[in-house]
């Protein structure tokens, strides 16, 4: 659990933990939606918005760390392999974590339609 933590900031605070913070968020919105009755279509687009949040801040991230990294190279002209390697490896984390959130979502929205086709057949 640590390692996961570690990830959060390595990736840069400010894009991981507000996807963490909409993770959290996401998956309250799911459990309401597994204990109402019948499928609420604001639930669902909310779930669905938000998830969809999540990959566009994390790519938000990945291009600003980028940006900073690209001038900081410039800068300092000469850059390892190496260390090149390593900063587009951090650069891929917000992104990363911003799919899975999205992955969540979705898989919860199908979950929730699927159970209210179930209970509430058309």
């Amino acid at each position: 659990m640590s390692s996961f933590f570690a990830k959060l900031i390595e990736g840069g605070p400010l894009f991981m933990f507000v996807i963490l913070f909409l993770l959290i968020l996401i998956l309250v919105l799911i459990v309401k939606g597994f204990l109402e009755k019948g499928n609420n279509p604001k639930t669902l687009s909310l779930i669905g918005s938000i998830g969809l949040f999540t990959v566009v801040w994390g790519f938000l991230g990945q291009t600003i760390g980028l940006i900073e990294a690209f001038g900081a190279i410039q800068q300092v002209g000469d850059v390892s392999m190496a260390l090149l390697a390593g900063g587009l490896k951090v650069s891929l984390l917000a992104p990363i974590f911003g799919l899975i959130v999205f992955l969540i979502a979705r898989l919860g929205i199908i979950v929730l339609i699927w159970i209210g086709k179930e209970t509430n057949p058309s």
